[in-house]
């Protein structure tokens, strides 16, 4: 066993007596680590925080419990089991709600909840159904949630924020690309004015301000053996903006027939029925909470986020690729053509979407 991270283990107010701690997963930003201790019924799970994307731990700490709280009372309320459909966070021995190493790492710890079924891609219909159900789930719960979360990730998914970050690569052209970029330059400028009125929107008050998750992958959502949405797992990212992101940053990953960064750009399309199944599912839970304006633009919202992804791969591109890992030169560039492919299939079928959510909302 890892004696440090045993040590760094013991520093939480676990049950029983810990006797192994191993790898799990193999995620991006956080290093996640079971561990199991003397209690049969009780395992753990322990995550290194990533600094470098969450530069104020304590407050994401205080917003993942902030919205556990309020799940678990509406679980309750609902005669469910609270250790289950929700997180549980495990404080430090001193209160706190994380540890603190001596290198100055941050590590939490959550209960582990089992027994579970969970998906690592959604390919189906059927499954883009479940994880709409999941999300909307989430959302409802959290739609009569109080007071805001602490903005733990400034800007996020902020057009406005996105555009003077723009502004500020092209004039710097750091590592001299822009010259050769007009036609991708051209995509962005081409749409400002319709992402503007959007997110204006969000400004003005009309779209409101709820509770968003931020990252939407099936893999993030817990089902019991049945089949049943259980809960919601990952709230690193939880914030205070437009749930509508959640939708739209699930349709981009959900409903797209190739890859991310697909060098066959002929494989990448929006595929309509991923996109019904995930409304359908997304709907059954939150068109009770949606306004009239966040109903009107969901569709759009797929729209928007897609959009804005193509802006950052390739801000990241002109700025000499100093955020996005690659694995080649032009590796972001490749990204930013495969979303631009993914944006115009969202942009050609917009009419074919908006019909779709109007005729899941009038069977709700």
């Amino acid at each position: 066993m890892n004696f440090k991270l045993k040590n760094i283990a013991k520093q939480f107010q676990l049950e029983g007596t810990i006797f192994e701690i191993k790898p799990l997963g193999q995620g991006f930003i956080n290093d996640t680590f079971i561990i199991k201790v003397s209690k049969p019924d009780k395992k753990y799970i322990l995550q290194r925080k990533n600094q470098n994307i969450f530069t104020n731990i304590p407050e994401m700490m205080s917003n993942i419990v902030r919205v556990c709280d309020h799940i678990k009372a509406k679980v309750v309320a609902a005669g469910g089991d609270p250790m289950r459909e929700a997180m549980t966070v495990i404080p430090a021995n001193d209160g706190k709600l994380y540890f603190q190493d001596e290198d100055g790492e941050y590590w939490a710890i959550c209960l582990f909840i089992e027994p579970t079924v969970a998906y690592d891609s959604s390919n189906t219909p059927e499954l883009a159904y479940q994880g709409g159900k999941g999300i909307g789930k989430f959302q409802s719960m959290l739609s009569d949630f109080e007071g805001e979360l602490v903005d733990i990730l400034p800007g996020f998914h902020d057009i406005r924020y996105r555009y003077n970050q723009w502004d500020e690569a092209i004039k710097g052209d750091a590592v001299g690309r822009v010259a050769n970029l007009t036609e991708e330059i051209s995509w962005i400028d081409s749409r400002k004015g319709e992402m503007l009125e959007f997110w204006a929107k969000f400004e003005n008050g009309e779209i409101p301000k709820r509770i968003s998750h931020n990252d939407t992958k099936i893999n993030n959502i817990l089902f019991d053996n049945d089949g049943n949405v259980l809960c919601v797992i990952d709230l690193d990212t939880v914030l205070s903006s437009t749930c509508l992101n959640d939708f739209g940053d699930a349709i981009r990953t959900y409903a797209n027939t190739g890859k991310e960064d697909d060098e066959c750009l002929k494989n990448i399309t929006l595929s309509l029925p991923m996109f019904e199944g995930y409304t359908k599912g997304y709907l059954s839970e939150a068109s009770s909470f949606l306004n009239d304006v966040e109903k009107e633009y969901l569709a759009f919202s797929s729209r928007y986020i897609i959009y804005e992804q193509v802006l950052r791969f390739l801000m990241d591109y002109i700025n000499g690729d100093t955020y996005y890992k690659i694995s080649s030169p032009e590796h972001n560039l490749q990204r930013t053509r495969a979303q631009y492919k993914l944006l115009q299939s969202a942009e050609q079928q917009y009419n074919e979407m908006c019909e779709i959510v109007k005729m899941v909302l009038n069977n709700n």
